[in-house]
């Protein structure tokens, strides 16, 4: 079973933000005749690799709500240039949407297992994609998604 990352996304105001920056920078990447994958770049480096990159996802945290994820390609370690060590966390092109999941501020990120990570929207059925995004979120704090 996939186990997975959990962060907030900072700087991002809405789901539309993030995707228009991992947008703009895979298509940068492309230009440049790089792999269309975003980075994102953190101090802690997780411990449980092996079962991050066997399926796992980072899921973004915007505005108190999971509403995304991203596949976790790979996590590579490196050092600064003051010797603190930190990981690239290397993202899959694509922002998964999906449904709409409370989470209190926290620093860094957290593991997040299967059973407790928000299904992709897509999956939900019934029309639930095609809901505007603030009726998603209250019957998701009312618990009915």
């Amino acid at each position: 079973m996939a186990l997975h990352l959990i962060k907030l996304c900072v700087g991002a105001d809405s789901l539309e933000d993030l995707q228009d920056w991992v947008s703009s920078r895979s298509l940068s990447a492309i230009a440049a005749g790089l792999e269309p994958h975003t980075t994102h770049t953190t101090r802690m480096v997780p411990k449980r690799v092996e079962e991050l990159l066997d399926g796992g996802s980072l899921y973004w945290v915007i505005k108190g709500q999971v509403q995304a994820r991203q596949k976790l390609l790979d996590i590579r370690t490196f050092t600064d240039g003051e010797g603190i060590g930190r990981c690239d966390l290397v993202l899959g092109p694509e922002v998964i949407e999906t449904a709409s999941q409370p989470r209190r501020a926290f620093q860094g990120w957290r593991y997040l297992t299967e059973d407790d990570a928000p299904r992709d929207l897509l999956s939900l059925g019934n029309g639930v994609g095609e809901m505007p995004s603030e009726l998603r979120r209250e019957l998701s704090e009312l618990g009915l998604l």
